[in-house]
Formats: C-alpha cells, structure tokens, sequence
C-alpha cells in the first residue's frame, strides 16, 4: 500500500481543542467544499504503489497543512507551493520553524544544515532523488549542503523507524529533496514546467529558478536551473558583515518510459560562493567556494508474474570541492584549505507480491545498499584522507489484519570499514614539549544492526494513531575518528578519537494525525536512549594552527569527540482548524508547539539543542486570495552545556498576502500565476539560534519583506 498523505483543500488550522463530535462536524458549506486528493510520499518505507507512474496531481491549494495519515513514522512534507512562496536557499531555511526540525544557520541563506530533534551532522542523512547529496556538510557546519531546494518538487523529512532503509548515518532522520531530474513522466499535454522569481530587502536578495518536463512516444526530458545572490544581510542596528553569497546550477535528464517502468538518467551542476560572517572568519574574510557534479540513474520495472511485482534502482556519483579561501597567518589572502569529497551510492529494491496469510496480506521488500566515499583535504584541514565504505542489506514488511489496521516490520545489517591516519593525542589533550602526536595507519570495522516494529490504526473521526519502537546502531564517521587539526571556517581545532564504538539508540514514539474535514493535526511524542552517544565536547583550551599552541593559542576552540549516555525526549505538534466559511475558502486558526530535552547521564547537557517554541495565527484563503499573520515565540534557552552560554529567546512575527490567477495558457503562456508579499522578523527582533556555533557571534536576519512571483505552464 502506497504511503500517502491526504489533504482537504479547504484548510483552517487549531493545535488543540476538545475531543467532541461536534468540533469534527463541518458546516453544511463546508461538507460540500471538502475534496480530498493523495500525493505519494516515497521516502519513508520501500513498499511503494505497483501502477505505473503518473504525472503528479495539481499543486495543493496555498496555506494548507499537508498531513501524512498513511505512514508508520511521521513525516514533514514541504509542498512545491510552499518552497514557491518562501523562495529558501537553503534546505535548513526551508525546514528551520518546522515543529520538531531546525538548523544550523551557520552562514544563514548559504550554508545552513537541518537539525532533526537536536541531531544533526553525521546523524541526519541528506539526499537528492533517493541519493545522499554527495557534499561535505556533515564535516562542519560552514560547509553548505549542494541542493538547492528551488528546484525540488518536494521535501520530505522522515523520522522514527522508517530511516533503517538508508543506513546508520540516518539516525537522527532523513531530509529528501525530490525532484523530476530522472523523469518518471511523460506530461499530459506534452509539456509543463513553473518559473518562479523574487527579492528580498533584507539583503537586496535576486533569485530565479525555473522547472520544465517535455515528453512523447515514451521518451520524456527534463530541465531545470536556477541562480541567487545575496548582500550582506542587515540586522537590527545595522549590517551582519561578511554574509553575502552566490549560487547557481542545473541539471538535465532523460528517461525512457513504457507500460512497464521506465529508466532514466541525469546530469547536475551546483557552484556557489558565500561568505562566513562573525568572529575570526569574518575578520579573516573567509568565503567559501563549493561546486559539484553529479550523475544520477534510476529505474523501475513491473514483470507480468513471478515473486517480484516490482524491481527498482537508484545509482548516484558525484565529485565535490570546495575552497576556503581568506587571510592567513601571513596577512596574505589566499586558499587556506581545500575539502574534496568522491562518493558513489548504489540501491536496489524488491517489491513481492502480495501473500495471502490467515492474519491478514503481507506486502514487502527486500533492499541491497552500497557506498563508497573519498575524501581527501589539503593545507591547514583537520581530517587526514579518508576512505569508508558500506554495505546493507534490509528488509520491510506491512501485514494488513484488517482495513485499518497495519502492522510493520523492519530490519537492517550493514558492514563498515574506515580507512584513514589516526593521531594519539596525550590524555589531558594539552601538547608535550617537543613531540608532536604519534600518526599511524588505522582501518575499523563496524557491523550495525538495526530493527523497528510498529503499528497504524485507524481511529474515529478521521483520526489515525501509530506506534512504534526502534533499536538502532550507528558507526563512528571517519571524522569523529581522525580528525587531528584546526578547521579555519569555524575556528575550531577538531580532535578525532579513533578507539570510539558503535553509538545505540532505543526510541519509542507515538503519533495522532488527522487530514480530513475542517481539523488538520499532526502530534507525535518520543523518548530516545542512546548508549555510547557520541558529541564534540569543548575542553575549555584554545589553540593556534598546530597541536603545540593548544592551550596557549588564541584562535581555535579545542574540540574532542567523546561518547557518554544520553537520553532524549521530545514531542512535536502543529494543527490547522477552519472556522469560517469564506466565499469559496475559509478563514482559520493554526498553532505548533515543539520541544526537545537532552541530557547525558552525569546530569550535564547535551550541547546545542533547539529552545522550546510556541506559535500560532490566523489566515484567510478565498477567491484565489491568500492572507496569513503567525507569531512564533522561541524560549529562552538555559539547559546549556559545559562552556555554552545560554541563549535568550524571541519573537519571530511573519505575515503573507498573495492572489493566484487561472490564465489561458493560449494567451499568457502560462495556466495559473501567484504574486505575493511576505515579511519575516516583523519586529526586527534579536534572533539567534542555539543550535549554532556562531550564536554568539551573529544574530540571524532582522526584518525582512520579499516580493514573489511564481507561473505555471
């Protein structure tokens, strides 16, 4: 059964209320308005649909809550519409007030990595069409992740159980950015495609990006690019210095597509260059320079009979680098360290048939998954060559009791083996006068092992629960192994520790969703305990360029990997309600509410974790007119770590007002046009996100006002 999620086009939006008949029944106008479509959502398990692929339906209606009622674990969608009107540069802008998600925000709009429940880096799995994005971002948080999300379809952000089917490194959770790069669809009218263009005053902000898929007589093609720039951005009381940046890129793909599946292939570029603003690297006038190329492949293919019904492969290579180039020890500009990352993804899954059983159907797949990754760094970088390679196999199975009732199985065993130069550091980490660290040789070897169970049932009301438990392991990366020296960007001297063991987590979580009628909710509760988490604990020294200055150096922060026991809980939940009819919409009420805790078992806390946040607002959306007011209020954040500082909260007040258009395409080229306006930081208030290493150094954007446009043909 195809994971779906439901949606009524008519939205509105509460967090809570109470549980009665009569705040699920709609008004006499509203029955009749409600109309319910189903969008795929690929990401979370491999038991997927068996007909052939579609072209996808009409973008959903602006401002409406996309639920997903049909998946074991939950999962955050960000539509097409969504990614239109906000115009974000960077996935961690796209995700950043989404419950339960934030990010990095390291250099905002330019390198900005999404956070899932206080995790991220080598935890967080970033990927493009069912491929890891092939970047470096998960080796620091000034290196910018290579998707750009104005081109995406779609994002999907999966947590729970449903990240055994991408490995050890999803932990935490998924982020996909799914697009139509390898095309999977020949268009109804041979051709379509969107164009979108805005500006932003904040930093005089230009962007443009534009989509087109074109097919017939089984052959479809596929063209997309897109390009921004950006000045320094203004905060309250002036300029955040050294925060410009550039992007641009594109890709095209062709596919062969016929009764039985199809098979395709695509090619994309991304460069950019963006500066890192605050403290020594903006001083320094450290600026990035990242680009990529990458080759993409997938197919599906339907035989007629056999135990198969569905095969399916995704194949993915690209090759990085990226620059970092400022003023050096010698007050000459220049390139300063030079990151290079080779990576080859390959995945193959098997669909059965369905088996009749005397409990019920039981559909499944079994799934193969191999990785190589390369990377090598030059001049003053932290982490020596590093070659890792993986290898999975894993299984998943739904067993049906009854309509309404699922059961789901999953299990995963990988195989990893790290390669690379290790470093053996004094205990105190504190340098001894006239040897430098011993360096050797060091391969390690991990076997993680993973397992889920869970189960979705329907509820009355339209209401639909899910439970699930999970085991996972992780292996060590090979920069919490290796890594031995000073990382210029962030002003750290990162300090590896190759004796580290597998980390474990056990997570229980539970769900409430609903996507029908005038209440949208979607509410989920866990509790994660890891043994043997592994973190970057601050030692308190600082250090030059070289082991020797540590503890008499001033420009780099020591940093040690280091694992302990830790135990995280949390809970996420946002809601749309309609109140009143409005011509043919309504206006409506929405609210969100999430929060992590995170401690060690020594009492201490876990560092850089996301504050407790609260919002909520009000919307109007009629007569192809949209109108939105939200207030997101962040807490003061004081369950600080060891040399953290606590965070104070704020107010994020944000505001939209946008009219879509149906148009003759014979006449304007183009079937519906969206113009709008949308202001973020109203108040121009201090923001800074606890969650970043240079908190303390920047304040995120301040008051912001875009112009949008946006056609589709």
């Amino acid at each position: 059964m195809t994971p779906t999620f439901r949606h009524a086009v008519l939205a509105g939006t509460i967090l809570s209320a109470p549980l009665s008949a009569g705040l699920f029944a709609a008004p006499a106008q509203a029955q009749k308005a409600v109309a319910l479509d189903e969008i795929s959502v690929t990401s979370p398990s491999p038991i997927q649909a068996t007909k052939p692929v579609a072209a996808p339906a009409a973008p959903l209606q602006t401002g409406i809550l996309p639920v997903a009622t049909n998946t074991f674990s939950p999962v955050t969608v960000v539509t097409q519409d969504q990614i239109a009107r906000d115009q974000p540069r960077t996935l961690g802008d796209a995700l950043f007030d989404r419950p339960g998600i934030s990010s990095t925000t390291y250099a905002p709009g330019a390198a900005s990595r999404p956070i899932i429940r206080g995790l991220d880096n080598a935890r967080v799995r970033i990927q493009e069409n069912g491929i890891v994005n092939g970047g470096v971002s998960d080796l620091g948080e000034d290196h910018a992740v290579p998707v750009n999300p104005l081109v995406a379809d779609r994002i999907e952000v999966i947590r729970g159980p449903a990240t055994l089917r991408y490995g050890s490194g999803a932990i935490g959770g998924v982020v996909s950015a799914d697009n139509n790069r390898v095309p999977t669809f020949i268009p109804a009218n041979g051709v379509q495609g969107q164009v979108t263009t805005g500006f932003s005053s904040v930093d005089n902000g230009r962007l443009g990006a534009a989509t087109v898929d074109a097919g017939g007589d089984g052959i479809a093609v596929h063209a997309d690019g897109f390009r921004t720039a950006n000045d320094s951005y203004a905060i309250p009381g002036g300029i955040q210095r050294n925060s410009y940046n550039e992007s641009q890129g594109g890709a095209v793909g062709i596919s062969a597509i016929g009764d039985h599946g199809f098979v395709g292939i695509s090619f994309s570029h991304y460069d950019a260059i963006y500066a890192i603003p605050g403290g020594t690297a903006e001083q320094d006038r450290t600026r990035l320079t990242p680009n990529q190329d990458r080759v993409l492949s997938r197919g599906e293919y339907r035989p007629l009979d056999g135990p198969f019904e569905v095969i399916r492969y995704w194949a993915g290579y690209s090759v990085y680098r990226h620059n970092e180039v400022g003023i050096g020890e010698d007050g000459i500009e220049g390139v300063q360290a030079i990151f290079k990352n080779r990576e080859a993804e390959g995945r193959l899954e098997l669909q059965h048939v369905p088996v009749e059983t005397p409990f019920g159907v039981l559909t499944g797949a079994l799934g193969f998954q191999s990785d190589r990754r390369v990377i090598n760094t030059q001049l003053e970088s932290f982490l020596p060559k590093t070659e890792s390679r993986a290898n999975a196999v894993y299984l998943f199975e739904e067993l049906e009791l009854r309509p309404g009732t699922r059961l789901q199985a999953a299990g995963r065993y990988e195989v990893d083996r790290l390669s690379s130069t290790a470093a053996q550091f004094p205990t105190d980490f504190t340098p001894v006068d006239g040897l430098d660290p011993l360096q050797y040789a060091r391969t390690r070897r991990f076997a993680p092992k993973s397992a889920s169970i869970g189960a979705l049932q329907d509820l009355p009301f339209g209401f639909v629960a899910s439970l699930n438990g999970s085991y996972v392991e992780r292996g060590p990366t090979g920069y919490e192994l290796f890594s031995q020296g000073p990382h210029d960007a962030t002003a750290t001297f990162e300090i590896g520790n190759p004796d580290l063991k597998k980390e474990r987590a056990r997570t229980v979580e539970a769900s409430i969703r609903r996507a029908e009628g005038p209440l949208r909710l979607d509410a989920t509760g866990y509790y994660t305990r890891y043994t043997g988490f592994i973190y970057r604990n601050f030692t308190g020294l600082a250090c030059d360029d070289d082991f020797a200055s540590c503890g008499s150096g001033t420009e780099n922060r020591q940093v040690v990997y280091q694992q302990q026991n830790a135990t995280f809980y949390g809970a996420e939940i946002i809601g749309q309600y309609d109140v009143l009819p409005v011509g043919n919409g309504f206006a409506g009420i929405e609210a969100q509410f999430d929060f992590v805790r995170a401690q060690f078992d020594n009492g201490t806390n876990v560092p850089r974790i996301p504050p407790y946040r609260l919002g909520g607002g009000v919307y109007l959306r009629a007569d192809g007119w949209f109108a939105r007011v939200n207030l997101l209020h962040a807490f003061d954040h004081q369950a600080t770590a060891l040399f953290e500082t606590p965070t104070p909260g704020y107010d994020d007040l944000r505001a939209e007002l946008s009219y879509t258009k149906l148009v003759d395409p014979t006449v304007y080229g183009a079937s519906a046009i969206t113009l709008g306006v949308q202001g973020r930081n109203l108040l121009d208030a201090d923001i800074r996100n606890s969650t970043s290493f240079k908190k303390d150094e920047i304040l995120l954007p301040g008051r912001n006002v875009r112009l949008f446009l946006t056609a589709r043909f």
